[in-house]
């Protein structure tokens, strides 16, 4: 399958004026690639490098070192501009205009001459369910509304690709509901959708690869399946506390946590589980339950920043 983003030891480090501190180093030698017609999520903590690695895709910065490809075109190519989408987070759109105003206005940034009347205009507002209020001001529109009219401006002109930056803040249960459709039916017509989002529940329901930053670093990569599914967490709840020799003996086989008799077993198949139920047998423990679950992508994201700060 063909790329739509090559990224290739992205290296990006701030000056500072200050004599006292020294630069900061916002992306590490970060490299990887996204193929098209799928739905990606970047992760990471605030600070992580998320926002500079996505302005260095968007010619806002540039690297210190290394390059990238978008739609098999350097970075450095303003002619990719036209094929791309972008909402910013915390977006600003000027008070005075109307829902469709503010479409054509960035549609025609875009390089799409379009007007007020244009199907394209219709077509968007419909699809993001704003239609009612294309000709009301921007000034009374809520925090959801804007972010429902900053994903329609971002895909009237159908790009390719479509940078999101936190595209469901603000918005309400069944909005975000709506708009997951919404970017399922835009990678149904091929088109790449790169996410950044801190709602890590939303990503794991639409993305099909994640990547998880931290300190400018590349901590994980790969499909959502790849990092969750052959990782399970397993609680289980004995009648009485371990002893210790017991405990230290389990810890050496096996990743585990114990907070008085609920243990939590980190498993990748079920004969760990029974590897680890065998050796409470042996020890005469009696069981009280087992409650087996899969790691979610929050787990995930949390065990790599322990790990990585560890």
């Amino acid at each position: 399958m063909a790329n739509s983003i090559i990224i290739k030891n992205l290296t990006k480090i701030y000056k500072t004026r200050s004599i006292n501190k020294n630069q900061v180093k916002a992306l590490d030698n970060v490299s990887f690639s996204i193929e098209r017609g799928i739905v990606f999520g970047l992760l990471g903590p605030n600070g992580a490098g998320k926002t500079t690695l996505i302005k260095i895709l968007l010619g806002i910065v540039f690297p210190t070192s290394g390059t990238a490809e978008i739609l098999d075109k350097n970075i450095s190519n303003y002619e990719i501009r036209k094929s791309i989408g972008y909402l910013p987070e915390n977006h600003k759109f000027p008070n005075y205009l109307t829902g469709e105003e503010v479409i054509v206005y960035y549609a025609k940034l875009n390089g799409f001459n379009i007007s007020k009347n244009s199907p394209q205009v219709e077509n968007v507002l419909k699809l993001v369910k704003m239609e009612k209020w294309r000709k009301v001001k921007i000034k009374k529109y809520s925090k959801g509304m804007m972010q429902r009219l900053g994903l329609a401006q971002a895909i009237v002109h159908e790009p390719e690709i479509i940078f999101l930056d936190e595209p469901t803040d603000g918005v309400d249960p069944i909005g975000r509901k709506e708009i997951r459709d919404i970017l399922i039916d835009l990678k149904n017509k091929g088109k790449t959708i790169f996410i950044n989002s801190h709602l890590l529940s939303e990503v794991e329901m639409v993305s099909d690869k994640v990547a998880i930053l931290n300190e400018g670093k590349l901590v994980k990569f790969g499909t959502v399946d790849e990092l969750t599914v052959n990782k399970q967490i397993c609680e289980i709840k004995t009648e009485k506390p371990l002893s210790g020799d017991l405990v230290n003996l389990l810890q050496k086989k096996f990743t585990m946590k114990i907070n008085n008799n609920l243990l939590t077993l980190e498993i990748s198949n079920n004969n760990d589980l029974n590897n680890f139920m065998d050796e409470l047998r042996k020890a005469e423990i009696n069981i009280i339950g087992v409650n087996q679950k899969k790691t979610s992508l929050e787990d995930l994201f949390i065990k790599s920043l322990t790990e990585k700060n560890n």
